[in-house]
């Protein structure tokens, strides 16, 4: 069992940016890579990002490339993704995750989620 906790989400402006959290607790060492998804209101839940566990690999969607950086601190067991430029299409629930797999960007690559965290960017 894995247990995942997102934080950091809020309400911002275009072209602000925001950090999210993510910590993890449980069996973690069993998840070599941890990956953010994200789900807009009506539309199905999208890859954002992941990074495997020494932070030697790192994939991200085309829609967030060189705008948004995942990251992670083992010693913490938290990954975090860094947002910039935010734009009104960014705007949806974020959500943390993790997989066994090497670049999984599909979300039944995965098997543990978060709640979520609400981001909300206004133009």
């Amino acid at each position: 069992q894995v247990q995942l906790v997102e934080s950091g989400g809020g309400s911002v402006q275009a072209g602000d940016s925001l950090r999210l959290s993510c910590a993890a607790s449980g069996r973690t060492f069993d998840y070599g890579t941890s990956g953010w998804f994200r789900q807009a209101p009506g539309k199905e839940r999208e890859f954002v990002a992941c990074i495997n566990r020494s932070s030697e690999r790192t994939y991200y969607a085309d829609s967030v490339k060189g705008r948004f950086t995942i990251s992670r601190d083992n010693a913490r067991n938290t990954v975090y993704l860094q947002m910039g430029s935010l734009k009104p299409e960014d705007t949806a629930v974020y959500y943390c995750s993790v997989s066994a797999l090497m670049y999984p960007t599909r979300p039944n690559d995965y098997n543990y989620w978060g709640q979520g965290t609400q981001v909300t960017v206004s133009s």
